[in-house]
């Protein structure tokens, strides 16, 4: 039997962790697991062998960190397997339906643009694990612990063009249900079930009762089977070894009791071991597995959250397209990225919920400027974008390298366009717009356009898209050139709503094309639109009319509690005047009010821009002080509040870094440059070579002024002690991601005290509490880079 069959009627029972028993077994601090199980293959063999006998369905190869960057092709394929070797021979020992699931963890690595890591080369390194894990005989992937969506997206693809294995992707969720980036479940949901994972879910980072949350949103969301591998509880120290506080009985009852949510695969991770896998499969036994629904949910999403069409009219911001717009040709032929960043900016200010990106004109390389546009708007703003383009290679570029799944603007019934699209719409996920017509043209009625509509449908199944994946537009045509043009539209857009059940959008402005009072005839037509079950439009989130007619709707339907949002928003109806941008701002004035919106949006060259017009007026200091430290402040209390994301975060810090570059080259023009607050070193424990926490932590210290020196990552404690020693630096930051090198931090801890007691001691890492840094006598742990910033200040006030 296949894993797909099996899965199928069963609950799949997963294995447990295996860097502490390999531990137990001989593997030393600092020595990676895949190189001492290629040494010792008995070892990992009789490993694999007890959770087998224990009741595992699926072990996971002793590949977690077997990639590209740190073996070399030889190496690695020798690693791969061994690990894969090892696996296979104990399930032959044991007999039965059981699999081998080639097991793929992060690379320790940010993507750009959060880190110095290209999408692609991601990929292309997850590929070449994935191609050696089919070579050996792998019977599924299981790229598991990830907590950026980027990274899952890359893995996944790469899982998905190597391979036609089944695939399991399991995230690493934070306290705060969302992973270190900032996705929600919802936006996990939509991203891997639109790109074609076999089952999801969430492993590591907590117990079994604190992921439930996370688990059941998984499980509401998704409409393909969902997996749970929690840790065995909170981690602590106990006689110098990391213990957790789960027995297996209990972390068996918490895991069976979250079954009735319809998880489909159960299993442990850090701190559960065979005896935790037996307590759990003996508690599940007889337990019939609840079946599969698709929830039918039309979804998209950004890296941050999903949009879900269908409970209240969905806003798509359509200023970035340049038809009708001189200014927005001018920046596409100027490459004047910036100004596209702050249209982006300023219609998600005024309430647009999806971005339409469109840079399409004959003197336009689309294949290299759509990505590029996509790219660095979802570095600014965490809506979902609308790839909006005719030409199926620049949509292909577009989708391949965007986070999330996208809107996908669009597709039609010639079957020319269908060819094209569908095999995107299949591959990477999204939400496609289709437009009824086909070769023969618009019809003038609504009768044709619907029959376009379920021609496309008919041919979107054979491609194998779900009809919630797609989104008619009924095509908006000139009333003043047909006086039934609107009402062929509405009519047909009702049909499809509400006898086909699919989803609807228009481009609402063309209606009123060669009449007085445009926004008039727009703003009737929309609300008339929204009444015959328009699910969202594609509109200008600066008209006043507009807006006035969508805020009213949503208050008259009951879709606003109290009206709330009528009021909080009832000043974006006093004026059709658009924003001005901040690239619009000329004076110092002006620049001083805008510095601040700029590095809180992370809008890098605006910011350095924007500072340069101030130091013509004020003193470097005064904008420090005055500017830059508060718009810093206030996104950190938002990223603290839950308000901003990681990402949102890091560009913050990345435009505050422009503007001090600014500050720094006029301060040493005038001897002022020698502004650092003190020197500060930070290093990954030894034993631990991911440093992406330390790396986000040192970007925000340096921009609030703070001299870091970085040891990197897999640093011996001899080297930490020496450094601090030889710098006299009053803090060091110490860094552990797994849970195998928090002795090693302890070890670091211990030799600090002894060769510079008077230097405080900061710890991090997602295997740490605050309890567990008290034992290891940390002078004060940081859940997350603000608050290392925060503590940083506190540390040294002492």
């Amino acid at each position: 039997m296949n894993f797909r069959e099996f899965l199928k009627n069963n609950i799949v029972t997963l294995d447990g962790g295996m860097g502490t028993l390999l531990q137990g077994r001989g593997l030393r601090p600092g020595e990676l697991p895949e190189r001492f199980g290629a040494e010792h293959p008995e070892v990992v063999e009789d490993i694999h062998r007890a959770y087998l006998e224990a009741g595992s369905d699926v072990i996971y190869s002793n590949t977690f960190g077997a990639n590209a960057l740190k073996f070399d092709e030889d190496e690695l394929d020798l690693l791969i397997g061994a690990a894969i070797g090892a696996a296979k021979r104990a399930c032959l020992s044991v007999g039965g339906d059981k699999f081998v699931a080639l097991d793929i963890g992060p690379l320790g690595r940010l993507l750009s643009p959060l880190g110095d890591l290209d999408f692609e080369e991601a990929v292309e390194i997850f590929a070449k694990t994935v191609r050696l894990g089919v070579k050996h005989g792998a019977d599924l992937i299981a790229i598991e612990t990830m907590n950026d969506s980027y990274e899952t997206k890359a893995a996944l693809l790469a899982a998905k063009e190597s391979s036609s294995l089944p695939v399991i992707v399991t995230n690493a969720y934070g306290a705060d249900g969302k992973l270190m980036t900032g996705a929600s479940p919802e936006a996990m949901a939509a991203l891997l079930e639109g790109m074609g994972a076999d089952a999801i879910g969430a492993n590591c980072s907590l117990g079994p009762k604190a992921l439930s949350a996370v688990v059941k949103r998984l499980a509401d969301a998704a409409s393909v089977p969902v997996f749970m591998k929690p840790n065995a509880g909170l981690p602590s120290i106990v006689n110098g070894e990391t213990v957790y506080d789960l027995t297996p009985d209990e972390f068996a009852n918490e895991v069976a009791s979250l079954l009735h949510l319809g998880i489909r695969g159960v299993g442990g991770c850090c701190g559960t071991t065979p005896d935790f896998i037996k307590a759990l499969k003996e508690k599940i036994a007889g337990i019939k597995p609840l079946p599969i629904t698709d929830k039918n949910l039309t979804v998209v999403s950004s890296y941050t959250h999903a949009v879900t069409f269908g409970a209240s009219p969905i806003l798509i911001g359509e200023r970035i397209n340049p038809t009708g717009k001189k200014r927005f040709r001018q920046a596409l032929a100027e490459r004047d990225i910036n100004y596209i960043l702050g249209e982006g900016v300023a219609q998600a200010e005024r309430g647009a919920h999806i971005l339409d990106v469109n840079v399409g004109t004959p003197e336009i390389n689309e294949e290299e400027l759509l990505p590029i546009c996509s790219f660095e708007l979802q570095a600014v703003t965490d809506l979902p974008l609308q790839i909006d383009t005719s030409d199926p290679v620049a949509m292909e570029a577009a989708l391949r390298r965007y986070n999330g799944k996208a809107m996908i603007n669009s597709v039609n019934g010639k079957e020319e366009s269908m060819a094209a699209v569908f095999p995107l719409v299949k591959k990477y996920g999204g939400v496609v717009v289709a437009l009824t017509l086909d070769e023969s043209g618009i019809p003038e009625n609504a009768d044709g356009r619907i029959k376009i509509a379920e021609k496309i449908l008919k041919a979107a199944k054979e491609y194998g898209i779900n009809k919630k994946d797609i989104v008619f537009d009924t095509l908006t045509m000139t009333v003043s050139a047909d006086n039934r043009a609107a009402l062929a539209t509405l009519d047909a857009l009702d049909y499809i709503r509400h006898k086909l059940g699919c989803h609807t959008s228009l481009g609402v402005s063309n209606v009123s094309f060669g009449l007085p009072c445009r926004e008039a005839v727009n703003s009737t037509f929309f609300s008339l639109a929204l009444s015959r079950g328009l699910s969202a439009a594609i509109m200008n989130p600066h008209s006043a009319d507009m807006m006035r007619v969508y805020y009213s709707y949503r208050a008259l339907m009951g879709l606003d509690e109290n009206c709330a949002e009528y009021i909080e928003n009832s000043s974006k109806f006093a004026s059709v005047a658009a924003i001005p941008t901040a690239a619009e701002k000329k004076t110092a004035e002006e620049a001083s009010s805008e510095l601040g919106r700029a590095i809180a949006k992370g809008l890098k060259d605006e910011a350095a821009r924007l500072t340069e017009l101030l130091l013509s007026e004020k003193d470097p200091l005064d904008i420090v002080n005055g500017e830059i430290i508060p718009a810093l402040n206030t996104v950190g209390d938002g990223f603290a509040a839950g308000r901003v994301f990681l990402p949102g975060l890091l560009m913050s810090a990345e435009a505050a870094g422009a503007a001090f570059e600014k500050i720094k080259l006029r301060a040493s023009e005038k001897s002022e440059a020698g502004a650092k607050k003190c020197k500060i070193i930070l290093a990954t424990v030894h034993g631990d070579i991911h440093d992406i926490g330390k790396n986000i932590v040192k970007l925000l210290l340096e921009n609030y002024g703070y001299e870091v020196i970085d040891l990197g990552k897999d640093v011996p404690p001899e080297k930490v002690a020496e450094a601090a020693e030889k710098h006299s630096v009053p803090l060091v930051g110490l860094s552990a991601l797994m849970t195998t090198t928090v002795p090693a931090m302890e070890t670091t801890i211990a030799l600090l005290r002894e060769k510079a007691p008077n230097t405080k001691i900061m710890v991090g890492g997602a295997v740490l509490t605050e309890e567990y840094a008290k034992k290891i006598d940390a002078d004060g742990y940081a859940k997350d880079a603000m608050s290392a910033v925060k503590l940083t200040a506190e540390l040294l006030a002492k």
